[in-house]
């Protein structure tokens, strides 16, 4: 996809050259230094797995289907911004497993993949093709989105604002301690000058 500045600054809040920087730092140099392999995305994982419960497909498939490579770079002699990720092995299906569940299957119809291919130019597996480019669609959203999150530093703010609720901190240990020592402030405390018989 290539979007542009505009939008880069006017909706993601962020710029193209901030956004670029920031997936290559952390998506390309810090997956290479935690050792990640087929992990040089931002969050493909959650998507993927959020896509995978709805629409009845085996979670365990997550560890493979994640496999994604998220690029980012500059377009149109770097005025927009191009981002594409490769997503090699996504295991889907249309039929058996989940899909028959009533959840899973409305959200097959929402997307009209379920069941197998119909038509008379169809061919085996073309709702499933479909299936994952949608799921690499959600991915590349995903993608885009937290990128231009950490970019612009935005993203525990937004978490703040709209995922968390007030709460109080729960009482610490020494917190524990000093409440017990004030109700019972009659009680001698041992100064470091104490000794023991």
């Amino acid at each position: 996809a290539i979007i542009p500045d505009k939008i880069v600054k006017n909706v993601l809040k962020s710029s193209v050259h901030d956004m670029i920087e920031t997936n290559k730092q952390k998506n390309h140099i810090g997956s290479a230094m935690a050792g990640s392999i087929g992990g040089f995305n931002a969050h493909a994982a959650n998507i993927v797995t959020a896509v995978f419960l709805a629409t009845g497909q085996d979670p365990a498939q997550n560890v493979e289907s994640s496999n994604c490579i998220t690029i980012l770079e500059y377009a149109d002699d770097g005025k927009s911004l191009y981002i594409s990720v490769t997503m090699p092995s996504i295991e889907v299906g249309t039929v058996g497993g989940g899909t028959h569940l009533p959840a899973q299957a409305a959200c097959l119809d929402i997307l009209d993949v379920r069941g197998a291919s119909k038509g008379p130019h169809s061919q085996p597996g073309d709702n499933a093709r479909k299936l994952a480019q949608v799921i690499g669609a959600a991915v590349l959203a995903g993608e885009l989105s937290l990128i231009a999150a950490l970019a612009a530093n935005h993203l525990v703010r937004s978490h703040m604002q709209h995922n968390r609720k007030p709460t109080e901190s729960a009482p610490t240990s020494m917190d524990v301690q000093v409440s017990m020592l004030r109700k019972n402030e009659s009680t001698p405390l041992l100064s470091a000058h104490s000794t023991s018989k």
